[in-house]
């Protein structure tokens, strides 16, 4: 099989590795597992709904989506097992940010959610951009050095089990 597919786990992002600074004052890296394939699913067509309700003030609701929601706790299918641990040492606010970036990583991948996380939260006005254009930003943003920490500090970046495997 010269040439052919790589093995998908060589590359696939199938959870991610958060830091956050917990109620107790700790910085805890949370692991949170890539949702089951319905879940996943469900989470993606209800971001395509709201994102096109966001874009579109006439637009009609996706009913199905919507029901879909009634059946499934958006937080909960984005965090899996992970849900009740971060509950339990997160306030609202940074339970929130590591939900989202969650929700943001199944519905349009590893890089978006990378930059809702380092963004404080704010999403992008124009929503998921296209498969190019993701493409060339991502160039973009490799070939530009990024500035030093004013602080002095670093934070450890959100990661995935594939981009930390080819970092070793």
């Amino acid at each position: 099989m010269a040439g052919g597919f790589k093995v998908l786990e060589e590359f696939l992002g199938d959870s991610l590795d958060l830091p956050v600074r917990c109620l107790d004052g700790e910085v805890r890296t949370f692991h949170i597992p890539g949702p089951s394939a319905e879940d996943g699913l469900k989470v993606e067509k209800l971001m395509e709904t709201g994102l096109r309700l966001a874009s579109d003030p006439e637009a009609t609701p996706d009913e199905a989506a919507l029901d879909d929601l009634a059946e499934l706790n958006l937080y909960e299918a984005a965090l899996g097992d992970t849900y009740a641990e971060l509950r339990e040492h997160l306030d609202w606010p940074r339970f929130r940010h590591v939900a989202l970036t969650a929700v943001v990583w199944i519905s349009q991948g590893l890089d978006a959610a990378e930059s809702f996380w380092n963004s404080d939260g704010a999403p992008s006005p124009q929503g998921p951009a296209n498969r190019e254009q993701r493409r060339a930003s991502s160039r973009a943003a490799k070939s530009t050095p990024s500035p030093a920490s004013r602080s002095g500090t670093s934070t450890p970046r959100a990661t995935s089990r594939a981009r930390k495997a080819t970092q070793t």
